[in-house]
């Protein structure tokens, strides 16, 4: 049959800052840098300034995920992946709102370990 898909839906590489243009529900990955940890709504706060003109946030929620939740995937300046769907409740980004933020259901989030971050903005920017 046309237009079914076997297996899940593949998620779509994206920059944090990027992550307001895409539609609720859609499957992304991103790169985050923890910024806060709320355990009291299972949240991360994750920012990445790039381009450095774009203030926004993202709210991770971890709740599917807290049975293998690792304690340094949550502590503050830890980089980590993000594989999880786009939320319905975003805050509309206007310029410079440091409040803007948008928010995620995750589906997985590990660490990102050593990496070179210019390297990895550079890819992503390429590929805009």
């Amino acid at each position: 049959m046309a237009g079914m898909r076997n297996g899940p839906i593949p998620s779509t590489l994206s920059l944090l800052s990027d992550l307001h243009q895409h539609p609720p529900g859609t499957k992304v990955r991103f790169l985050g840098c923890v910024t806060e940890y709320s355990m009291k709504t299972a949240s991360l706060t994750l920012e990445h300034n790039y381009p450095k003109d774009k203030a926004l946030k993202v709210r991770v929620n971890v709740d599917l995920l807290l049975e293998n939740l690792k304690v340094e995937e949550t502590q503050i300046g830890e980089w980590v992946n993000v594989i999880g769907y786009i939320g319905i409740d975003q805050s509309p980004p206007r310029s410079n709102d440091k409040n803007a933020y948008v928010p995620i259901q995750a589906l997985v989030l590990w660490s990102t370990g050593s990496f070179n971050l210019q390297a990895y903005e550079r890819s992503l920017r390429f590929r805009r």
